[in-house]
This record gives structure tokens, sequence and C-alpha cells, in this order.
């Protein structure tokens, strides 16, 4: 995650529709925002661990977008001016534990379940072609275009900045497209964005 330290990981879900289709929910009316903590940041080849007792635990890949200045209250227009990098994101979920909390911080929070890779300056990315893919051992699980989103990204930080202020170095993770499924110990997860790069884990038992 090279030098990324941010004060908050703010995810969007059920982003794109086919995503909200296969979770049996529909598409939100504005970007349904939850936080996971920097404590669940984990590097590239570090492993995750999935918790003991907790059942089905997920991958979702997701495009990362790194804050470079302070957002508080800004525009559509003005969002791409406050944006420092993108980064391959892995929001790993423990599924049983999101549909039996009304909320989902315990899902989505335990330690190394947020799998980032190195950031890459938005000056060098290709916009125009922004996707993002999943791989379980070289597999292809998801693959989903970020002009697929039903928010796309300068929404969603107008959205979220509204809310909270996004100080440099915050973390915005886009949400998944569809695809998601289970890991197992033993397996090997990447999530690559194009012109971005990728984040690779290997997964263990807790």
């Amino acid at each position: 995650m090279s030098d990324l330290r941010p004060s908050k990981i703010v995810c969007v879900g059920r982003n794109y529709a086919k995503h909200a289709a296969e979770m049996g929910d529909n598409v939100p009316t504005e970007p349904l925002i939850f936080l996971k903590p920097p404590s669940a940041l984990l590097a590239d080849g570090e492993p995750i661990v999935l918790p003991p007792g907790v059942g089905r635990v997920d991958f979702e890949g997701e495009i990362g977008i790194v804050i470079g200045r302070r957002a508080r209250a800004i525009t559509r227009d003005e969002a791409w001016e406050h944006v420092e990098a993108l980064v391959p994101v892995n929001d790993v979920t423990a599924r049983d534990l999101q549909r039996a909390d009304d909320q989902w911080t315990r899902a989505k929070g335990f330690d190394t379940f947020c799998p980032v890779g190195t950031p890459v300056p938005l000056a060098d990315v290709d916009l125009g072609t922004l996707s993002v893919v999943t791989r379980v051992d070289g597999e292809v699980r998801q693959r989903g275009d970020a002009a697929d989103m039903a928010f796309d990204v300068p929404a969603i930080l107008a959205f979220v900045s509204s809310i909270m202020t996004l100080e440099p170095g915050d973390l915005v993770a886009t949400g998944t497209p569809d695809g998601i499924g289970p890991l197992s110990a033993g397996e090997v997860v990447e999530v690559e964005v194009s012109g971005v790069g990728r984040v690779r884990n290997p997964v263990r038992q807790g």
C-alpha cells in the first residue's frame, strides 16, 4: 500500500447494477456509503486472514481514489482537482456477518480486509478506459468498467464531501462489479485496475 495512510476509508455499496442485483437489491437513489477502519489496510503480497467462525468471506475488487487536496462540499466539476492518485482495492467482506447485521462495520472491518496496491498519479491514468478485474488463482471472477458505475467518481466525491471532509491521503473505494465470490485458505486473489496496477494477496485461515 506504499505510503498510503488514510485518516478514513470511505466505501460505496451497490454502485454497479448487476452487483446490486446479485445481492438481491436495487441500486440506491444516492450513493450508499460506509467506512472501513484504516487498521484493515493490507499491503500487496501480505496474507488476507480468514477470521475463525465468521463463515463466508468474499473478495470485492474495486477502483480506489486517493485524495490529494482537502475536499469539503465540493462540486462534481471540482472533484478531479482533489484526486491525487488511483489504486486497486479489495473490499474483503465477511458475507454472513454482513447479512446478519443491520450495518456493515463488523463484516467489513477485520484486520487484513482492505488490501491496497501502489497508488498511481491521476495524470498517468487513462480515465476513458478505466476498469477493474478480479482473479482468484489466475481465473477471472469479476470484470467491470468505470462507465458502468451508477454514480461516477465526481458524483461520489461531491456526495461524500457534503457529509464529511476528505483529507489528503484519504481513500475512497468506488464499489464492486458483479461476480463476487468466496475466498478459501490457500488461494491467491488479485485485483487489477487498468493502467494502474494490481494488488495480489494469498489467503490463509486465522
